[in-house]
């Protein structure tokens, strides 16, 4: 599959995806750019705001297989992984794998599972593995995570460690639709439930040729020098007590070349480093309890840094 062909692919499973989540045509290029970029992605909204059918809608367009889990305290490290159970004829245990098997995995509520069974998914999130009873076992390829959570109730819930937070690549917000993408979902007999009728127009191994291509999209010096400027920038802010890590710096530059691919681009421009600045970076940042009293926020802490950047010019393509 050449760049041209892949790009048009890309489109189609953008239509295939809007033809039933209705009114969140930036939400889901952003889905699409994580797909490409291989990157995992925490989606934090209030209930009911579409986040599990947009990601079964893109699991149905690309025919991959697509397992959820609802987390909850209750929930175990093994109901994850899976777990090695003897078989009597055979007289030897045999794994039986867990959900985590799969191209797409959903994990809804991720904050209600204890801090333990969170971290069962930080092997599968950075080495696409799990380890039971001292055996590996490799997950499909590809592999990604989409985590789900509620912002605003903390009764039963468990922050998600500053580890795992670093190994998604991006944190989306949905948002409530618009009065007329809310009045189809009225009106329209199924429309709240037309992800799980889609045909898919794309598989996984093209997914994975897309994730190559993607890798290949040029990256100047000078935007490079600009996107780690901004990242070292993040780690100097006088309201920072946790900047960005190395690992926000490959996984900027990551989500910066899958946003040029999904743009009909074979190179990346410094619009896109800051197109995708406040989703990969803004959930990394910690910030200093003073700073949070006064009312900062990590968008406004990127904007303080990006102004003061200079934006490279005449690059060489």
């Amino acid at each position: 599959m050449d760049q041209q062909a892949a790009m048009q692919l890309l489109d189609q499973i953008r239509r295939n995806m809007e033809s039933c989540i209705y009114g969140k045509k930036d939400e889901i290029a952003l889905m699409l750019t994580a797909l490409i970029a291989g990157g995992h992605v925490l989606i934090e909204d209030v209930p009911g705001t579409g986040k599990t059918q947009l990601v079964k809608a893109l699991a149905m367009s690309i025919g991959g297989v697509f397992h959820r889990i609802q987390c909850n305290p209750d929930l175990l490290p093994t109901d994850i992984t899976g777990v090695s159970i003897y078989h009597p004829k055979l007289e030897e245990f045999v794994f039986r794998p867990g959900p985590v098997m799969a191209n797409l995995l959903l994990a809804d509520e991720i904050n209600r599972a204890t801090t333990k069974t969170q971290s069962a998914l930080l092997e599968a999130m950075e080495e696409r593995r799990v380890s039971v009873d001292g055996e590996t076992h490799r997950l499909p390829h590809p592999f990604m995570l989409f985590a789900t959570q509620n912002p605003i109730e903390f009764e039963g819930t468990y922050s998600l460690p500053e580890a795992q937070l670093d190994r998604f690549l991006m944190k989306i917000k949905l948002g409530y639709p618009d009065e007329i993408s809310e009045k189809r979902l009225v009106l329209e007999p199924g429309a709240s439930r037309a992800a799980e009728s889609l045909k898919p127009v794309a598989t996984v191994d093209d997914i994975a040729q897309m994730q190559q291509l993607a890798e290949g999209i040029h990256l100047e010096q000078t935007v490079a020098d600009y996107l780690i400027a901004l990242v070292r920038g993040t780690r100097q802010h006088g309201s920072v007590l946790l900047g960005a890590s190395p690992r926000a710096a490959v996984a900027l530059a990551s989500a910066a070349k899958a946003f040029a691919f999904l743009n009909h681009r074979s190179f990346v421009l410094p619009d896109d480093v800051k197109a995708m600045s406040a989703l990969v970076l803004g959930h990394r940042l910690h910030l200093r309890s003073e700073a949070r009293m006064q009312g900062v926020t990590t968008s406004q802490v990127l904007q303080d840094v990006l102004r003061v950047l200079p934006v490279p010019v005449g690059m060489e393509r």
